[in-house]
């Protein structure tokens, strides 16, 4: 079995610091291989923030790996956001904006989903999706994807779909990936959705913020996902004080190319 711990949407300079130590406690004792941050790391792009981010997750007993958010590049630096983006991430997280890391029969692979152009929508580009297809293909076995915006969502989450997202999906299906893993609406979601290339499922689990007091009507939140030859249980850690707590706990196992869940 291999476990991934899933957080997102840490927000850096609207965190809740009464939440650092019980975050950083319940990821530490969860026993994880690895944990996947997807985006959001800071509230507004600043180098603080971007320090402070760092320094908690190198207080985690797992190794991590992360892509950028759309608040991760300034909104207020319009130079910056323009034309160095992602400059102070990649000073201060990580030079490689779509990481990837092998775990056994996993494969992790991050995918930039920010527009520095707009503020909130995101976009998945071509090029971004046809380099995860060729580290998928040779790979094999699980294909994970870490991503800041989702590629499905309920019409009800208030946000555009970011752009070319159905298409992305379909052709990450069809060259291996089988999980991604999104954050940005700070809302809780873990289930699976057919993209409309082809009859191949895709499980998305979407966790809210982990850290941020901008919660919205959810409380703070993560993932612990446990794969094994069959599938993989998705477990919903949230927030009731003192501790984080299982909310919710989905099993759903691979069916040929399908998700079902048990």
């Amino acid at each position: 079995m291999h476990r991934i711990v899933h957080i997102s949407d840490l927000h850096f300079g609207t965190e809740h610091p009464d939440l650092l130590e019980p975050l950083r406690n319940a990821i530490n004792g969860a026993g994880a291989d690895i944990v996947a941050v997807s985006g959001d790391l800071t509230q507004r792009a600043r180098r603080h923030q971007f320090r402070a981010a760092r320094a908690f997750l190198d207080s985690l007993a797992p190794p991590w790996i992360s892509v950028p958010g759309n608040h991760d590049v300034p909104l207020d630096k319009l130079w910056d956001r323009f034309f160095r983006p992602y400059a102070r991430y990649r000073e201060v997280i990580c030079e490689d904006l779509c990481p990837v890391r092998r775990l056994g029969p996993l494969t992790l692979v991050g995918l930039n989903t920010v527009n520095p152009h707009t503020w909130q929508r995101g976009r998945i580009g071509l090029r971004n999706v046809r380099r995860a297809c060729d580290t998928l293909g040779e790979a094999g076995g699980i294909g994970v994807v870490i991503a800041h915006h989702p590629f499905n969502q309920l019409p009800d989450s208030g946000k555009a779909l970011m752009r070319h997202a159905t298409a992305a999906a379909g052709a990450l299906a069809e060259c291996g990936a089988q999980v991604i893993l999104t954050g940005h609406l700070h809302q809780w979601r873990a289930d699976p959705f057919v993209t409309r290339q082809q009859d191949r499922n895709l499980l998305q689990v979407q966790v809210g913020t982990s850290l941020s007091r901008r919660v919205r009507g959810q409380p703070n939140d993560f993932a612990v996902l446990d794969f094994d030859d069959a599938g993989v249980e998705v477990r919903r850690m949230a927030w009731f004080a003192p501790a984080f707590r299982t909310a919710d706990l989905r099993r759903f196992d691979r069916i040929g190319p399908e998700w079902r869940r048990a």
